[in-house]
């Protein structure tokens, strides 16, 4: 990276991607210039849209992302963007993305039933959140883990389902990522 003269290169855009073995990754251009990339794995197919500022070759299973004026800070932005999410499509349709999630409380309870989640959060009623299509999830006792081949999708869901009992400070009741650390606050001390 230079500083002297403002020509300051995305690090990650410039980086090409090896495309692994058994993914195909299809690269076209709609009528508005943009550049869409159809990636195929063992595990499914996503589609990719890029915008046109960012052109995308395939050689020699690599994909080698530039811009045409390297010196605009929007074009370096969507370059480093264009190539994650190419990047993560091609690590979705190989390996798939995944979180997990606790329930936390006396009483507190999920189960699956088909193609719904049924949660007991210490609500009047029971919450039912509809499983959106290309979203997996398993229930094991007061865990809940939701996997998908699309990394947005994965975080949206997990981030919605967390979001109907957050969890709060006092006790740590309520539903939480696996890996979180929920910041304890002290309650209140009546003196004698």
């Amino acid at each position: 990276m230079k500083f002297g003269n403002n020509k300051i290169m995305s690090r990650i855009g410039k980086k090409p991607i090896e495309i692994p073995q058994g993914v195909e990754v299809k690269v076209s251009q709609d009528d508005l210039g943009n550049y869409i990339s159809d990636v195929k794995g063992s595990k499914g197919a996503l589609v990719v849209n890029t915008p046109k500022e960012v052109t995308i070759e395939n050689k020699d299973k690599q994909l080698i992302f530039t811009v045409a004026n390297e010196n605009s800070k929007s074009d370096k932005a969507l370059w480093g963007l264009s190539r994650t999410l190419v990047n993560n499509a091609i690590v979705g349709v190989t390996e798939g993305f995944s979180k997990e999630l606790e329930i936390n409380g006396v009483g507190f309870k999920v189960a699956l039933q088909g193609k719904k989640l049924v949660l007991n959060v210490g609500f009047s009623h029971q919450v039912e959140f509809d499983i959106p299509a290309g979203i997996n999830i398993e229930v094991e006792k007061n865990n809940i883990k939701v996997s998908g081949i699309d990394k947005q999708l994965v975080g949206q869901v997990s981030a919605e389902i967390r979001a109907i009992k957050k969890p709060e400070p006092y006790k740590g009741k309520g539903i939480k990522y696996k890996d979180e650390q929920i910041r304890r606050k002290a309650g209140k001390v009546v003196k004698s």
